[in-house]
């Protein structure tokens, strides 16, 4: 079955990876008996790709003879398979609440694979990391004090990790600057259930070049941190590694090409997410490790000189390629001469980047019902879920489509692993949650779904 993409200005159409593409040029039967049963839209991911970039993160790191602790950053999905691929690849999980720890730890996480990042965690959260006996960044001196008046008289030693605010990040809310961090320093020494293991960041962006200046001020730190009597082991450097959605050169021009009349709204978004950025994750994290240090060292001579392991909490980077949505289409309503909306039946993506005022600068992907497709002339149009509310879309780009879509044909976003399947899922309307299901290959290599949740078959299992 032939499978069409639209191609709106230069053309956005998705990097699929060959799972994928497999999936979408050879299946739309399969993929329109999958949504008749489980309903639109329906997210289908394929855990084992997140292994495929485990490993070549850890390539890269290898190469640079890094020490390192690489933990997946559970809330970029929700999906318990995309936990249990992590943890069988020998990866830690980063839990930013007690319900991404609690998930971990029936999918058989041991405390010490956890890392808790998140900024605002509530005395139920500290108890439990400490009971598993978890690493914690602890984002604030009123959050060390938090951590303090729960730790039980003569438990284990608590490590802990100070998360430093940057200066080129000096108006964000999260971390702490050089002066409470040596504050925080002061109140561990006094406190023997306490040890410090070493910094965090986390930046805005998706910079290497940022991450590698705060690299250099962490090290002043973890200097004079030494020179205090502490032993610190690690410098974690969250995540924010960029991964590529869409040819570069595509991309590249239909940024620059845009106007206010290729959106709905009449405006071009102030920012956008590199969808289509020069450097892959594994490129990205080549080009820190080169980086120099203040002395002249590369990041990666300094780790290791020093003997530090670099930490990081990769979500979209580990996610990427892992997850594809599909969405029935209800309905082609003219709007105009020439404009119609598509309304796609459920609510609206997740996690669409119209909801912070941006796009997903990703085409989706058409999947006639018929095959061949009924002949129709080219539309453009935009797409919208079945909401009532105005601003409820997919996309506020006019998109041409070469083959008018039809009810019940398919659109399929790819690669939403990354926030954009779940983020902001609900049930508005009562309409039921979005199913989440894992391809894997039968008996006969056809594929074929098993559920998603905890408790289940391991996502990875053949049936």
């Amino acid at each position: 079955m032939t499978v069409h993409c639209h191609k709106p200005g230069a053309g956005l159409s998705p990097i699929l990876r060959p799972s994928t593409g497999e999936l979408l040029a050879g299946n739309g039967p399969l993929l329109i008996d999958w949504v008749a049963r489980h309903g639109s839209p329906v997210n289908l991911i394929w855990p084992d790709e997140l292994q495929s970039n485990l490993a070549a993160l850890r390539s890269v790191l290898r190469e640079g003879g890094v020490a390192h602790a690489l933990y997946y950053g559970a809330k970029v999905n929700k999906s318990p398979a995309l936990l249990a691929a992590a943890l069988r690849a020998g990866a830690g999980i980063d839990v930013s609440s007690l319900y991404e720890l609690q998930d971990a730890r029936r999918l058989g996480a041991d405390g010490t694979q956890l890392v808790a990042t998140g900024p605002a965690k509530t005395a139920a959260f500290h108890n439990e990391l400490i009971n598993c006996n978890a690493l914690i960044s602890v984002d604030s001196l009123e959050e060390l004090e938090d951590l303090i008046r729960v730790l039980p008289a003569g438990g284990p030693v608590q490590a802990v990790l100070l998360r430093l605010r940057p200066t080129n990040q000096a108006r964000s809310r999260f971390g702490m600057p050089v002066a409470a961090i040596r504050l925080c320093l002061s109140r561990i020494a006094d406190e023997s259930r306490l040890r410090f293991d070493g910094l965090h960041f986390h930046l805005s962006g998706y910079s290497w070049e940022s991450r590698a200046q705060a690299l250099r001020e962490a090290a002043d730190l973890i200097d004079e941190s030494r020179a205090e009597g502490f032993a610190p082991r690690m410098i974690d450097i969250g995540g924010g590694l960029p991964i590529q959605y869409v040819d570069q050169r595509a991309y590249q021009a239909h940024v620059g090409e845009q106007m206010p009349e290729d959106y709905r709204t009449g405006k071009v978004p102030a920012s956008f997410y590199p969808y289509g950025g020069e450097l892959s994750a594994a490129e990205w994290l080549r080009c820190l490790l080169r980086a120099p240090m203040a002395d002249g060292r590369t990041v990666a001579n300094y780790l290791a000189d020093e003997g530090l392991v670099l930490g990081m909490e990769p979500g979209r980077a580990l996610a990427d390629q892992a997850a594809i949505s599909v969405f029935r289409v209800l309905r082609v309503k003219a709007v105009g001469p020439d404009a119609h909306v598509i309304f796609v039946e459920g609510s609206s993506f997740s996690a669409c980047e119209t909801w912070f005022g941006s796009e997903f600068l990703v085409d989706p992907i058409l999947v006639p019902a018929m095959s061949p497709p009924v002949a129709a002339k080219p539309i453009r149009a935009y797409l919208a879920g079945h909401s009532c509310l105005d601003e409820d879309v997919l996309s506020n780009r006019w998109l041409t489509f070469p083959i008018a879509p039809r009810a019940g044909d398919l659109l399929v976003y790819a690669n939403t692993g990354g926030y954009q399947m779940d983020l902001l899922e609900n049930e508005f309307h009562r309409h039921p949650m979005p199913s989440r299901l894992c391809v894997v290959q039968d008996a006969k290599g056809q594929p074929t779904l098993v559920p998603d949740t905890i408790g289940e078959a391991q996502c990875s299992a053949r049936p």
